[in-house]
């Protein structure tokens, strides 16, 4: 039989701490509860750290779970239920706006399309489930990097590539846009990923208010915008669907 590794033991014992125990612990507090020298403990810390699985506040210099680890547990959730639940909401979409609609997850430092209704016309299209979306210029992405603090960090911290001459690229600037995003609860990607297409994207949450997703309806801006402004009515029927899928995960209303 295989040894188990300790150094692993030992991750999960000081995690397993940190959820049972006060909101914040400090080194002497973990080192002691597990048995662990001060240094050993904290070459695990900062590698948990590290990994976002565990963050540290700057003025107590105390340790919580970080935000990655609550993402993590919410993996089944984001690739099984929250497509489950979304099926029927997302062809509703796409039936009604006449546009694509899509599902998308924080996936690594991007968004992954996990569900894709096509456009209700006889246009060839191509499915895009698996297909990677950049944080930065995509309005999935946005939403995402707006409610996620994972996300956040990913696209603060990652290269934002310039697309096209109306991709953001900017920090200060990209965080005014996210500030915009939290503020209305959409995001919007006009031309700033690719020519021609523009998209509206709104979150969804789970029953904890964790943001779990985000859905979008995607088309060519001649469609999906009026007099260069994204369509009212789209952006109303991207945040109902958003709303719905969230309530049927148990978020309640918002």
């Amino acid at each position: 039989m295989a040894k188990n590794i300790q150094s692993l033991e030992r991750a999960a014992a000081m995690l397993r701490l940190l959820a049972g125990g006060e909101r914040r612990l400090g080194l002497s507090d973990i080192s002691s509860s597990l048995g662990l020298a001060k240094g050993t403990a904290h070459g695990i810390l900062r590698t948990l750290q590290n990994e976002g699985f565990v963050e540290q506040d700057a003025a107590s210099g105390r340790y919580q779970l970080g935000a990655e680890l609550l993402r993590l547990g919410n993996s089944y959730l984001d690739v099984h239920e929250l497509r489950a639940r979304a099926l029927v909401w997302t062809d509703d979409l796409a039936r009604s706006s006449g546009e694509s609609a899509h599902l998308g997850v924080l996936h690594q430092q991007g968004v992954l399309v996990v569900h894709h209704v096509f456009r209700p016309d006889d246009s060839r299209q191509v499915l895009e489930v698996g297909a990677m979306q950049p944080l930065h210029s995509t309005a999935l992405g946005k939403v995402l990097a707006a409610y996620d603090p994972v996300a956040h960090t990913e696209a603060v911290e990652g290269e934002r590539q310039s697309f096209t001459p109306r991709t953001v690229t900017d920090l200060e600037e990209f965080e005014t846009v996210l500030d915009l995003t939290r503020a209305r609860g959409w995001a919007a990607d006009v031309e700033e990923t690719w020519e021609g297409v523009a998209a509206v994207a709104a979150p969804i949450h789970d029953r904890r208010r964790i943001p779990v997703g985000a859905v979008a309806v995607t088309g060519a801006v001649e469609r999906v915008c009026s007099g260069g402004e994204l369509r009212p009515e789209l952006v109303a029927a991207v945040r109902d669907c958003a709303r719905a899928v969230s309530r049927d995960l148990g978020a309640g209303r918002f």
